[in-house]
């Protein structure tokens, strides 16, 4: 079935017409991004040309879609905005607090029995305020969205950074923190910075055993990761038509790890084919009406220096197969050189453990041609020696693979673990028998992300991301250096051999099929829906509204933290076992910031106490600080909040009293998501300032009663000595963004609107 299809043809009505105006105001051809971004202006027609880069754009988005760790606190927030029921289509999605073990079965009961009451919250919720919910093990958000919602030309936000993923189907789709999705599914506009546009032309085609997450792996290494940010990607050319949509998710999916706003990719044949193969062939029916509008004009992919701020390069026919890592998604190796590479580096090669999954591999396509591989070093006597884990997308493609006889295939390895269809491992939900011990190891994944502890929760696995047919080919040599284009194995004979080159199926023959695929459609009226949140609760609480701007200037703070290096949303919020608390923001703030080191004594959750002159773990020292009514403030590196778009990571320290963040550079979706919960997100004017911040300074906002977008805030740093230092900071703050700040968050000024 198709979900909202009267929605996508009102979409798909008024392409030409604005397309048109567009296209007159902004006097040139249009790029694919360009036409999704104005056809979805709140305003209606295009009235002006947006600067890219500049510009603050207010959009109205097709659809929302939460995934269970996150929806948690977007709900609670949409439940103070006072609406009876949401704007836009929206869905929340049950994968992220299943466990991986022992097994899909034990684990999914073990994560129904453990989260029974956040389930029950979230399908009570969902079905008052007229919400799709997708039951614990129905599938990875992102894999169901591609399955059910996406459609090309559409504008969707996700409180999830791998919402990019819906790209693979031609989508402008964005993780966003949770506030934002309460705007959009209270009726309301969504502001985004008009994004730069990134070209990526891809010529030839593929083979052997290069696949498409080798182009993202590639492109990973060309940009960092923050390369991309502010900035959407996309990909056009002769071999992004010879992808396949699934391949085409995989690569929008990790633009997350370059810090894009998201990746898309123009309508074509691959896309047709996905969505008719998923039960959408009337959403074919009405693209093909409008098709020209859903991919960039011949002249922009004809002249793309023209048209684009940047432009890359790659021939899929040379594309060689990446492992990318450890510790960061943007160290890119070819498998040739990966052996020199780690040597020099001291890298653990030998591996216990490959997982293959998550929501940027496990698709139909996926599990096909990673099966291939089994079943070939199968046929050749050849026994794996790494345990193999598989988290397949969603109900439906583990119906379909079941079916098929893929599952089948890898437990012909019996150390293969078939996990729940959820994220599991990908975020940390993995209970790895003795990860506790912190030994110094390697795993390999198809995963997007790699960051230390994020996957076991020892700091010392140095985890490589590669493509499914890799992982596979790696858990069977049990080596990270095994090239399977160059090597050889040794079987149970003593015979050397060769493993063949995988082999897939874009999608199965025989259709896809499921049984139950875990969809709860919501009340028609759910005004008489109880929602019921235990005041006594360790999991769930109840929003209290952050206190507004007194109007005046921030004076004798404290520097609880000065973040050294790289500080992620991990190191902010971390997931793993803290995903329990997703719903009780007060228990989950004593999370905050462990993570982060500290650049005084570069330990982790070890800073001082001003006021007492001692060291303690960063929720204390900051509730101490609290309690006692003193302001205190965040300072950090580059590209601060990079990963997750966990909003928990602005929300707890607001919660707890810290009034600003102070760093050389933010990642986008964290820096959006301070503005929104009323904090300060500010950037050092001179980054060369973040050394002369002292441990024991007070601090002293000189003109922050002030503020005004454009105009740049002061800062007094004094030293215990008595000597000063004068900071000056930027910020992006528009006029309505300082009115979120002024009003103590944007749900508060909602509220406020509400009234009035």
């Amino acid at each position: 079935m198709t979900f909202d299809i009267d929605m996508i043809k009102k979409v798909y009505e008024r392409y030409p017409e604005r397309i048109a105006a567009a296209r007159q105001i902004v006097g040139k051809p249009l790029t694919l991004s360009e036409k999704i971004l104005y056809t979805h202006l709140w305003e209606g027609n295009a009235t002006q040309a947006h600067e890219r880069g500049n510009s603050y754009v207010d959009f109205a988005p097709d659809r929302v879609a939460m995934q269970d760790a996150t929806a948690q606190m977007a709900l609670l927030q949409f439940m103070q905005a006072g609406k009876a029921k949401v704007a836009v289509p929206s869905t929340a999605h049950a994968d992220h607090l299943i466990q991986a073990r022992v097994g899909a079965q034990a684990d999914l009961q073990e994560g129904l029995n453990k989260n029974s009451e956040v389930f029950n919250f979230l399908g009570s919720v969902c079905d008052k305020y007229g919400i799709g919910f997708w039951k614990p093990g129905a599938g990875i958000i992102h894999q169901v969205v591609l399955e059910n919602y996406a459609f090309p030309g559409g504008m969707m936000i996700g409180t999830d950074s791998h919402t990019v993923n819906a790209g693979g189907l031609g989508m402008v789709a964005i993780g966003v923190g949770g506030a934002d999705a309460v705007d959009v599914m209270a009726g309301m506009a969504w502001e985004l910075k008009m994004p730069k546009l990134i070209g990526v032309k891809l010529t030839g085609k593929m083979n052997g055993w290069t696949s498409a997450k080798d182009v993202i792996l590639k492109v990973a290494g060309i940009l960092t990761v923050k390369g991309g940010t502010g900035c959407i990607v996309e990909y056009f050319g002769e071999g992004a038509e010879s992808l396949s949509a699934t391949g085409k998710g995989t690569i929008c999916n990790m633009g997350a790890e370059i810090g894009a706003t998201t990746s898309t990719f123009g309508y074509d044949d691959s896309m047709r084919r996905y969505l008719a193969a998923t039960g959408r062939q009337d959403v074919v029916d009405a693209a093909d009406k409008i098709a020209e509008h859903l991919t960039g004009d011949a002249e922009v992919y004809a002249n793309p220096e023209q048209y684009f701020d940047q432009l890359i390069e790659i021939n899929l026919s040379e594309l060689a197969p990446h492992l990318n890592g450890p510790f960061t998604p943007d160290l890119a190796t070819p498998v040739s050189e990966f052996r020199a590479k780690a040597e020099a580096n001291g890298w653990p090669l030998e591996v216990e453990w490959a997982l293959i999954g998550s929501c940027t591999n496990s698709s139909y396509e996926d599990l096909s041609r990673a099966a291939s591989i089994v079943e070939d070093a199968v046929a050749k006597g050849v026994k794996p020696k790494a345990i193999l884990g598989i988290n397949p997308g969603s109900e439906q493609v583990k119906f379909t693979a079941e079916r098929d006889g893929f599952l089948n295939s890898f437990r012909k390895f019996e150390n293969a673990r078939i996990f729940t269809n959820a994220c599991g491992p990908c975020i940390g939900q993995w209970d790895r028998e003795g990860a506790e011990k912190g030994e110094k190891n390697s795993i390999i994944h198809s995963f997007n992300r790699n960051f230390a502890k994020r996957a076991d929760g020892n700091p010392n696995t140095h985890a490589f991301v590669a493509s499914p047919e890799m992982v596979a080919a790696i858990a069977i040599s049990g080596r990270l250096d095994f090239n399977p284009i160059t090597d050889t194995l040794t079987n149970e004979s003593g015979e050397q051999i060769k493993l063949n080159e995988p082999k897939g199926f874009e999608l199965p023959e025989k259709g896809f099929a499921v049984d139950d695929n875990g969809y709860q459609a919501p009340s028609e009226d759910g005004s008489s829906v109880v929602v019921n949140v235990s005041p006594t609760s360790d999991r769930l609480q109840l929003l209290e509204e952050f206190p507004a701007w007194d109007g005046k200037n921030i004076t004798g703070a404290k520097v609880l933290i000065k973040a050294f290096g790289k500080c992620t949303t991990d190191h902010i919020s971390m997931a793993g076992p803290w995903l329990k608390y997703r719903g009780h923001l007060d228990n989950i703030s004593n999370n905050m910031l462990i993570g982060a080191v500290n650049a005084y004594n570069m330990e982790t959750n070890n800073v001082k106490n001003e006021l007492t002159g001692e060291y303690g773990e960063v929720p204390a020292v900051q509730r101490a600080y609290k309690a006692a009514g003193v302001p205190t403030i965040v300072v950090g590196d580059q590209n601060y909040g990079e990963g997750s778009s966990r909003e928990h990571a602005a929300m707890e320290p607001r919660h707890l009293g810290v009034k600003a963040v102070l760093v050389k550079s933010f990642a986008r979706i964290h820096e959006t998501n301070l503005k929104k919960q009323g904090m300060l997100g500010i950037t050092f004017a001179n980054e060369t300032d973040y050394d002369k911040i002292l441990e024991d300074d007070t601090v002293n906002f000189l003109d922050l009663d002030q503020f005004a977008p454009g105009k740049q805030l002061t800062l007094e740093f004094v030293h215990k000595d008595g000597t000063k230092d004068i900071i000056v900071a930027n910020h992006t703050y528009n006029d309505q963004q300082i009115e979120w700040f002024k009003a103590g968050s944007a749900l508060n000024l909602i509220k406020q609107q509400e009234k009035n």
